[in-house]
């Protein structure tokens, strides 16, 4: 015990120690400046983390001079007074080797002077269509950034000119005090309209530099625009086969004026297994895996193989997939990817048992930076049994996918768009009907407050089947609400068509949702949530349609990752609830 009172009373004394040895500090400075002046200070930050050290202090000391300096130019002030004061003595006359034993008190004094406007704002010569900041301009704050920015402006105006090596060439920047104006005239040096040169190859790679070339399509012998180089190195990192993927501009143009480039990539590891899993309290659990190969036969394809059991401990049955998908960049030119993808799935729904099997190719086409469109052509078949009875479907399918993904997280978005669509032609096979399968998925992000702690975040999704009668369409391609994907709260498919004392599914869905999530700390969230669904029996959800909504709070806790997702949701309308229902999970719920 005695010794413990012996640890306690030493941290004690070195705690008072260091608090007696703490120096003041005291900043004088306009009261529209003062947070602008400590923000920038590093004398404020060693007294905010209780620095002791003298050398430490003096060194921050004679920083702020400069760091002060710059934060009144960013702010438009180019006449200031600046004085330190270390124990009233100027803090720019001491001395690192002769050091006083312990510094008490520092004072930073600044006196701002006028603010400063623009006089003459100049940037010469200028590239057709070269858009300035509006605020470089006679009359506006000569904020210092703003002149970095026309500078950049200008340069990247005249690179997009094809203009690769377009330079600052001279400046001048004078400082009127009796008008307190700045005048600013700066000088580019376009140099010569560039082309693309050769693209060359670094890094120990397995894909052979041809390939490599092939997928990046920089268009040797074009014009030379940082759009393209931005789109190859794009097309590049896309295929998954590369870790890291950087394209550098050759110093100098050569003799043709052409400009090469240098792309090195570091290869991912070939192989990647992953797994994940979800519960729900009346779906039970569910559980995936996958495997992937990055660079199957050394061209950058990629080849994954996705399985899946659902169901488990559920009310429902257990439903079983097994798919494969196999992707090739730079089929047959770079903006083409060519597409294989099989799948055999075994569903024991609640209101139908299915066998399917399906095996489609086609192409995915770049688009633009964040979206993709797809075509393929394949065969779809499936059994089924369902409350219309036993039936078999054969189907030549024409799927028709578009996708925009602007969201700046995929498993945590807190800003941007996700639109997805399919429209899928069925044609049928041996007696089947001929119809559309319609599918589109819309969600959005807004993110406010004075930490961006709120999120709001809203989706849509519509389904239809045209052409095809409820009898004549496969029961996985009919539209159920109900569950973790549609309306939490709800049992899993509770809402479709009834069918005598059955139910099966709809040819028409809507679902709209919408949260509000707020971050409690770091770590811990908190989520409102209210999901809402209508099935009918046309092909689109009409006053005939039947609807129920659900609504519930969620605990999110960040990882790193991705949150891991807790939602309690019960039913506020419709007569397909079944009280309180549990879903825990990785990612947001959309």
């Amino acid at each position: 015990m005695n010794i413990v009172k012996s640890i306690l009373l030493s941290c004690v004394c070195l705690t008072c120690a260091h608090a007696a040895n703490a120096f003041d500090l005291r900043i004088d400075a306009d009261d529209t400046l003062a947070s602008t002046v400590r923000s920038a200070s590093a004398i404020a930050t060693a007294s905010a983390e209780s620095v002791t050290a003298t050398d430490e202090i003096i060194a921050a000391v004679q920083a702020d001079y400069r760091n002060i300096l710059g934060a009144l130019y960013r702010a438009g002030y180019y006449g200031p007074t600046i004085s330190i004061q270390v124990d009233g003595r100027e803090g720019a006359s001491l001395s690192l080797i002769s050091l006083p034993p312990k510094v008490e008190t520092v004072v930073v004094s600044v006196t701002s002077g006028p603010r400063f406007s623009f006089g003459d704002a100049q940037v010469t010569p200028l590239a057709a269509g070269t858009l300035l900041p509006p605020a470089f301009s006679r009359g506006s704050p000569a904020l210092a950034p703003l002149v970095g920015a026309a500078k950049d402006a200008a340069i990247d105006a005249w690179r997009e000119a094809s203009h690769a090596k377009a330079a600052l060439k001279s400046q001048s920047i004078v400082a009127n005090h009796p008008k307190s104006e700045l005048d600013v005239a700066l000088s580019v040096d376009p140099g010569p309209a560039a082309t693309f040169g050769t693209l060359e190859v670094e890094g120990d790679s397995a894909v052979p530099a041809r390939r490599i070339r092939k997928i990046a399509g920089l268009p040797e012998g074009t014009a030379f625009t940082p759009e393209y180089v931005d789109l190859a190195a794009r097309r590049l990192q896309r295929t998954g086969t590369f870790r890291s993927v950087t394209l550098r501009e050759a110093d100098e143009l050569n003799a043709d004026n052409s400009l090469d480039i240098t792309a090195t990539v570091v290869d991912e590891k070939d192989n990647r297994i992953g797994y994940g899993a979800e519960i729900s309290s009346l779906e039970g659990a569910t559980l995936s895996s996958y495997w992937i190969d990055r660079n199957l036969t050394h061209d950058a394809d990629r080849l994954r193989i996705d399985a899946e059991i659902a169901g488990l401990g559920g009310s429902t049955g257990i439903d079983y997939s097994l798919g494969a998908s196999y992707r090739r960049p730079a089929t047959f030119n770079p903006k083409y990817t060519a597409l294989l993808n099989a799948s055999v799935a075994r569903l024991d729904e609640p209101d139908y048992r299915s066998d399917t099997g399906e095996f489609t190719f086609g192409v995915d086409v770049e688009a633009s930076r964040s979206s993709e469109v797809s075509a393929s052509l394949g065969y779809r078949y499936s059994d089924v049994t369902d409350a219309l009875g036993s039936r078999k479907f054969n189907h030549i399918i024409v799927p028709l996918n578009g996708a925009r993904d602007t969201r700046d997280n995929r498993l945590d978005p807190k800003g941007g768009t996700y639109l997805n669509a399919e429209i899928m032609p069925f044609f049928g096979v041996n007696g089947s009907a001929s119809g559309t399968h319609i599918v589109a998925d819309g969600r959005t992000y807004f993110t406010f407050g004075e930490t961006d702690g709120v999120t709001l975040a809203a989706r849509a999704q519509i389904g239809s089947v045209i052409g095809a009668q409820l009898a004549q369409t496969p029961p996985d391609l009919l539209f159920f609400s109900g569950g973790g994907g549609t309306v939490r709260g709800q049992p899993y498919h509770a809402l479709g068509v009834p069918v005598g004392t059955d139910t099966t599914g709809g040819t028409s869905f809507l679902g709209l949702s919408g949260e509000l999530r707020a971050k409690i700390t770091n770590k811990i969230g908190l989520v409102g949530f209210y999901d809402l669904g209508a099935i009918g029996a046309d092909a689109l959800p009409a006053s005939n349609a039947d609807w129920h909504a659900g609504a519930g709070l969620g605990f999110r806790y960040n990882t790193g990752f991705g949150p891991i997702r807790v939602d309690v949701a019960a039913p506020v309308s419709g007569d397909t609830g079944e009280g309180i229902q549990l879903y825990v999970g990785i990612g947001q719920a959309f």
